[in-house]
C-alpha cells in the first residue's frame, strides 16, 4: 500500500505510512470486497481480513478461513455488514464469521454449470426485496444465461432463466438497472412488461410448486 500523504509512493521508510502485507494462504488473490469494518480479501483457498491499524503498521491482515473458494472476482457482494459470494459447489455468507448457506436449490445449480465460463459469475443486490442475486452461465452456455436467488430475510431460494451481463442495484435510479445480453439496459422491479414487443404483452410467467 502507498504512502497516505503520496498515493505515487509506495517505498516504506521511517517517515511515511507506504508498506506491505504478506497473505499467509494460498496460490493467488482472486478479490477484495470493502465492508464497514474491514476488507476482506479472497484467495484460491482461503479468506483473509484486511483493517486499519494505525502508525507504525497501518494495516494487518488475519486469516478468517481455509477451505473456502470463489466462483470469480465478481461473485461476491457486501449487504450492510454481511457478504454474500458463490464458490465452486457453496454458497457462503460472512457476517463475523465464515458459514455455509444451506441453499435447497444447490443441485440445480451446480449440476449444471459451465465450469469453463465461471469467471462470469456476478452478483447482485436488489436490496429493496432483501435479494441476493448471482447470474452464471449453465452448461450449454458460454454467456450467463441463469440466475438464483438467496432471500436473507426469509432465507428462501429461488432461481430462473434470464440473460444479463452488469447489474446496479437502486440509489442512482428509482429501480435495479441491468444489462443484457442484446445490447439494451433494463429497468428491473418496475412495470409488467419487458419493452420488447409493441403492443406491450406482459411477461410469461408461472409457479411450480
Amino acid at each position: 500500500f502507498s504512502d497516505q500523504q503520496n498515493v505515487a509512493d509506495w517505498t516504506p521508510t521511517t517517515d511515511n505510512t507506504a508498506g506491505d502485507l504478506i497473505v499467509g494462504s494460498g496460490s493467488r488473490i482472486i478479490t477484495a470486497v470493502e465492508t464497514r469494518q474491514q476488507i476482506l480479501v479472497f484467495t484460491d483457498t482461503s479468506l483473509h481480513a484486511m483493517q486499519y491499524l494505525g502508525a507504525p503498521f497501518t494495516f494487518g491482515i488475519n486469516m478468517i478461513s481455509e477451505n473456502v473458494t470463489i466462483a470469480s472476482p465478481n461473485a461476491v457482494i457486501a449487504i450492510e455488514d454481511s457478504v454474500f459470494w458463490m464458490g465452486q459447489n457453496e454458497f457462503y455468507a460472512y457476517t463475523g464469521a465464515v458459514q455455509k448457506l444451506p441453499c435447497t436449490v444447490k443441485d440445480y445449480v451446480f449440476s449444471d454449470f459451465n465450469e469453463n465460463q465461471e469467471e462470469k459469475v456476478f452478483a447482485a443486490a436488489n436490496t429493496a426485496f432483501s435479494e441476493v442475486w448471482w447470474f452464471y452461465p449453465s452448461s450449454t452456455s458460454d454467456t450467463v444465461d441463469r440466475y438464483v436467488v438467496y432471500n436473507y430475510v426469509q432465507n428462501v431460494w429461488y432461481y430462473g432463466t434470464l440473460n444479463r451481463g452488469a447489474w446496479i442495484d437502486r440509489g442512482v435510479e428509482d429501480f435495479p438497472i441491468a444489462a443484457g445480453t442484446d445490447g439494451y439496459l433494463y429497468y428491473h422491479e418496475n412495470g409488467f412488461d419487458d419493452g420488447s414487443t409493441a403492443p406491450a404483452t406482459g411477461i410469461s410467467a408461472h409457479i411450480e410448486s
